[in-house]
């Protein structure tokens, strides 16, 4: 996703494709598959890390990343996520080096990267780490040279003057047509060669949304007669204007996006929302989506940190307490954007060479906590697998949000503030057999936890 649509997502973008995304679901045929997808059991307490290969060494290619691998593997991660790594058309590219998101050959890869067949050794040293891979799939348009805009011109959608659309201001790429049988058929096939000749492990849809859900459901069907795959889209549920969003998570994705959430959080760490209006999301936002739906929650991705702001400019010394918030709250799927663990503090270009300075260690430590804490604690595991929440307090008197996490071998409690001044929880349910697994700012006795101004406690208890 570029520039544009990230700011119409915080606008409300949705609800200017509703009825687009009822037709564009009523353009595919019905697939009467009555098999359902689950996300496989590997992915139930993953920690996802995003890979922006340009960026991330500053040689920008597959084999200077394959020697990063055994260190995110040690950080926690579980998951590679690669932004797309199809060469990048030319004709009307933005900048000098172009949109990851335009895509010119979706058989091939960017030769700035490096062959396929260092594309390949970076997949196997991945799963060697115990890692799994996926890639960014870009179904909803292609670039202006893709050899189908002049082969197969039929597979875009044209204006009333038969000419090739584009979207927002995507002047660099070419809307597809899904009424088009072919056109499924050939998206279909290319996805379907990525996991079968180059064995990834799935794929995150860029604005998942724009196309319609019947193709991903039949797409899902055809890649897990090759093996089982995890499948995340770049959308998130709106019931009032999208009724139909359901239809996404009915054997064709595992997991959204928390946009509303992260938009929000921001907002309240700079004081422009409060919160009641974190508890009503709270509310609201959980009931949109089944429980077996991972929600990936972040502090920054490669859109939010080349248009948005670093972590530093959206969170300040706030970043902690929406870390934790992150890792912990129900359905859960944290990511860790490639440079977030190296106290990245600059807008990564998002045309042009800008690579990480990595070197800032600092970090680390916090990251491989709160990975450890994922994988360790059963209750805090993705999506179905996760434990029973309960609120034990969300008091907006005090401004303490307290809940717990309970599974069969494992409980977790933890308490943040809100306030902007010291408040006091007093509480008659015994916390003596929890240990204190990190804390900034929060004193407890007895049966008395003294909170700092944004502060923070997690306890936890094995079974």
């Amino acid at each position: 996703m570029n520039k544009t649509l990230t700011k119409l997502f915080i606008a409300g973008l949705f609800s200017l494709f509703a009825v687009q995304c009822q037709t564009q679901n009523s353009e595919i045929e019905e697939d009467n598959n009555n098999g359902i997808f689950y996300a496989p059991e590997w992915s139930k307490n993953a920690i996802i890390y995003e890979v922006n290969i340009r960026q991330h060494t500053s040689e920008g290619t597959f084999a200077a990343f394959t020697k990063d691998i055994p260190r995110i593997k040690e950080l926690g991660a579980d998951i590679l996520w690669l932004m797309p790594i199809h060469p990048i058309g030319v004709k009307n590219r933005k900048g000098g080096l172009g949109s990851y998101y335009s895509v010119q050959n979706y058989n091939a890869v960017n030769p700035e990267y490096g062959t396929l067949e260092e594309f390949k050794t970076l997949i196997k040293v991945a799963h060697d780490n115990g890692l799994k891979v996926i890639i960014d799939w870009v179904a909803n348009h292609s670039a202006w040279d893709n050899p189908w805009i002049n082969q197969k011109p039929e597979f875009y959608k044209k204006d009333s003057a038969g000419k090739i659309i584009t979207q927002f201001d995507w002047t660099d790429v070419a809307k597809f047509d899904y009424s088009n049988k072919e056109l499924q058929d050939s998206m279909s096939a290319a996805m379907k060669y990525w996991v079968k000749d180059c064995d990834i492990d799935g794929y995150r849809c860029d604005v998942a949304f724009l196309v319609p859900a019947k193709f991903w459901q039949q797409t899902r069907k055809k890649l897990e007669e090759i093996k089982p795959v995890f499948m995340l889209a770049e959308m998130e549920a709106q019931t009032d204007i999208n009724p139909n969003f359901q239809e996404y998570f009915q054997n064709a994705f595992n997991a959204n996006y928390a946009w509303g959430y992260h938009f929000l959080s921001h907002e309240i760490a700079h004081g422009n929302k409060t919160y009641s209006d974190f508890l009503l999301h709270m509310k609201n936002n959980y009931a949109e989506i089944p429980s077996d739906v991972y929600k990936m929650h972040f502090l920054t991705n490669h859109d939010e940190n080349s248009w948005n702001g670093t972590v530093k400019e959206k969170y300040g010394n706030q970043w902690k307490k929406w870390s934790i918030l992150n890792y912990t709250l129900p359905q859960s799927f944290p990511l860790i954007y490639s440079g977030e663990e190296a106290n990245n503090q600059r807008r990564l270009e998002f045309f042009e060479k800008d690579p990480i300075t990595w070197g800032d260690t600092s970090l680390y430590s916090w990251y491989r906590s709160m990975n450890n804490l994922k994988h360790e604690m059963d209750c805090l595991a993705n999506g179905k697998w996760g434990g029973k929440t309960e609120v034990i307090s969300a008091d907006t008197s005090n401004n303490l949000y307290i809940f717990s996490r309970k599974g069969s071998k494992s409980e977790v409690i933890v308490a943040v503030s809100f306030s902007q001044k010291v408040e006091v929880f007093k509480s008659k349910l015994d916390f003596s057999n929890f240990k204190e697994y990190t804390s900034e700012g929060v004193e407890i006795s007895d049966d008395k936890f003294t909170f700092q101004p944004n502060s923070y406690v997690i306890l936890t208890k094995k079974n």
